[in-house]
């Protein structure tokens, strides 16, 4: 495999570890969630919509959720981005480091949102982790100008 490829291949490997952490934080979820729900006598088919939840489960509980519900969102811009680069071979060492620093961050995003829930700390790394995202986009523009 040449060197290319093989910096092509690297920016999956941030992907796949950002997949893992979703999942992570799926059971994290599950794991409070349900027993929440049990403790309020909650009966699941009362809650079709997950805001009928909201107010009734502890804050700790809700913010895992909330959490979950983000690593759905813009992570997918992320994901996206990865795959257009290793697609295109225009992947490289720094791209590699930036999707690296991204998922660090949305770790990071998450241990804050789903321990402190401090909004500010939350917010400071929710910007930083959008900055790698845009540099990184950004890099690919100047490329294909």
């Amino acid at each position: 495999m040449t060197d290319i490829a093989v910096v092509n291949a690297a920016i999956l490997t941030p992907v796949f570890a950002l997949i893992v952490w979703s999942l992570i934080i799926f059971l994290w979820m599950y794991a409070t969630r349900m027993p929440a729900m049990g403790q309020a006598d909650i009966d699941p088919q009362s809650v079709k919509h997950p805001s009928a939840l909201s107010g009734i489960l502890p804050t700790k509980v809700e913010a895992v959720s909330d959490n979950y519900n983000h690593l759905m969102e813009q992570p997918t811009i992320f994901y996206a981005l990865c795959f257009y680069l290793a697609v295109s071979g225009h992947a490289d060492a720094l791209h590699v480091q930036l999707a690296w620093a991204y998922v660090g961050l949305r770790i990071a995003h998450s241990m804050v949102q789903n321990t402190s829930n401090n909004v500010m700390v939350r917010f400071m790394v929710f910007t930083l982790s959008t900055i790698m995202l845009i540099v990184m986009a950004v890099r690919e523009v100047i490329v294909l100008i």
